[in-house]
């Protein structure tokens, strides 16, 4: 499990493995072209982390398209071998739709979710 660092654009999110804090982080907006090969790297690297790594994966998604909710759900689905996993949803106070995604994801992924509201005018 080594460095990941992809620098956001228009359409993709940034993320980034933040080591010293053991904490993945997804920012943005996500509506790439191809969403399957915008978060290859990204499985590619999930698969490489040990199941007895204690790790935080921080979503802070504004939006997400169709194809990016798969990845997404690869993702979760990769890590959630792990014994020290929390996954952390935020959310804006007025986006209904964003917190019902995550509530999905909770659902289907055995991997304990907490949800964060965000202040959208802070």
């Amino acid at each position: 499990m080594g460095p990941l660092h992809i620098a956001s654009t228009v359409k993709t999110p940034e993320i980034q493995f933040i080591a010293d804090e053991a904490r993945l982080v997804l920012s943005g907006r996500s509506i790439p072209e191809n969403a399957v090969d915008f978060y290859r790297p990204v499985l590619e690297w999930a698969q490489a982390v040990p199941s007895d790594f204690k790790l935080t994966v921080q979503v802070q998604l504004e939006y997400f398209n169709t194809s990016s909710s798969k990845c997404l759900l690869d993702l979760f689905k990769r890590l959630e071998a792990s014994d020290a996993l929390e996954i952390q949803w935020f959310f804006d106070a007025d986006d209904e739709d964003m917190l019902e995604a995550g509530e999905d994801y909770d659902h289907i992924v055995g991997v304990p979710f907490k949800f964060v509201e965000v202040d959208p005018e802070a």
